[in-house]
């Protein structure tokens, strides 16, 4: 049973860091393509960043390109985001996700809702002006 299980969430001052890592458990990140979406009260799940699996190629949304860096240790099995010059508007719940196909392992193809086969349950980021 695969499982994602994020931390490193919290209540932060504009302007600072944050770094949120997922866990994966039964999920191979060295083959499959991860990615970390975002869920403010009352908008729709986007996409924060993803990653691919075997290549390791990285895709941005545009709001957060330059502040915002994803990785992952394919060791330890974990995703991460770092998080610099945060803003207010970053503030939302963050889901790790994942996607298992062998044939769709590149950052392009975990960059829609309806393309994740499994969600962490989501770590709370509030940035405050």
């Amino acid at each position: 049973q695969v499982r994602l299980v994020e931390s490193g969430g919290g209540s932060i001052q504009a302007g600072g860091s944050l770094k949120l890592s997922c866990v994966a458990s039964n999920f191979d990140t060295s083959t499959y393509c991860m990615a970390w979406f975002r869920q403010a009260p009352g908008k729709e799940r986007e996409r924060v960043a993803s990653i691919g699996g075997r290549a390791g190629d990285r895709i941005y949304t545009d709001s957060v390109r330059g502040r915002f860096v994803i990785t992952k240790d394919n060791a330890k099995n974990t995703l991460y985001l770092q998080m610099n010059s945060l803003k207010p508007e970053d503030s939302a719940i963050y889901y790790c996700a994942g996607r298992i196909d062998d044939s769709r392992t590149s950052a392009g193809q975990c960059i829609a809702v309806s393309e994740i086969d499994y969600w962490g349950q989501g770590t709370d980021v509030t940035v405050s002006s």
